[in-house]
């Protein structure tokens, strides 16, 4: 084994697949992180997603031990294609089964690499994801994303279990990392404490508050409670004003049922 050998992204990666499912990325919405704030240069989340899973995975040709001619090469080469197809439709991006299958390609590539005995590590690995995720914390590098801007880099690091570095001059994306990428992972699967979730009487139910649901519930209770206590505070400093027929009303707009005055939010 080489020293540093190369990576899967320097031979060979899937790039039809990626590039269908990241052209699909700028029209999805919902439970996506650009909802949170449309950053101009942000990065297809399936694009990041592969890149950094192929970067990290060795390349068949560089592991003449396992896979000794051109044929085994190409057939092991095909199946770490197939997770990179898998792993890039955005349905699958929150399925643990995959992502787990992912982390595990990464850690052997990794062990691979520091000589470790791999009858072993696939023996105590294989089938122990959270032992996959302890691994990769150890013995992989962070990956470390020096101008972050809309995230997408960090938050796939993270996603396939890596600790993940992000900065940013801009006190903006600074700010959608630190939503994205430092806060969820310190309330996972916690129940929320806004009164209205009733979490005491739900505490048996775990699956409910699975990942950052327990954030996401304060999250959406709260910020509901500051918009009506602004509302109370200066509400009146922003009336309703008549909306011409003529302006065009987004189909989400409540004045696209009906009303017809909309509430002022800024002034040209």
């Amino acid at each position: 084994m080489k020293n540093h050998p190369k990576k899967l992204i320097e031979v060979n990666i899937p790039l039809q697949a990626i590039n269908q499912e990241s052209a699909k990325d700028a029209s999805l919405t919902h439970g996506h992180p650009s909802t949170l704030h449309r950053y101009w240069a942000r990065r297809p989340l399936a694009a990041c997603r592969a890149v950094i899973f192929a970067s990290l995975v060795d390349d068949p040709s560089e592991c003449t031990d396992e896979f000794p001619t051109e044929p085994d090469q190409n057939a092991e080469r095909n199946r770490l294609h197939g997770i990179i197809k898998r792993l890039v439709v955005w349905q699958n991006s929150n399925d643990e089964n995959l992502l787990a299958e992912a982390r595990y390609e990464i850690a052997f590539s990794v062990a691979r690499n520091k000589g470790e005995h791999l009858k072993t590590f696939r023996a105590k690995y294989k089938k122990d994801p959270k032992a996959v995720l302890g691994y990769l914390h150890d013995h992989c590098p962070a990956v470390y994303d020096p101008f972050c801007g809309g995230g997408s880099i960090p938050l796939e690091a993270q996603r396939l279990g890596l600790r993940a570095r992000a900065s940013d001059l801009n006190p903006l994306p600074v700010l959608l990392n630190k939503a994205m990428i430092e806060l969820p992972p310190k309330f996972h699967n916690q129940a929320p404490i806004n009164p209205d979730a009733n979490p005491m009487s739900m505490s048996t139910k775990t699956e409910k508050w699975k990942g950052a649901a327990g954030l996401a519930s304060d999250i959406r209770y709260y910020g509901r409670w500051m918009r009506q206590e602004a509302h109370k505070r200066i509400g009146h400093l922003y009336p309703d004003v008549p909306v011409p027929p003529s302006i065009s009303r987004p189909i989400h707009s409540p004045i696209a049922s009906g009303r017809n005055n909309a509430t002022v939010v800024a002034w040209l």
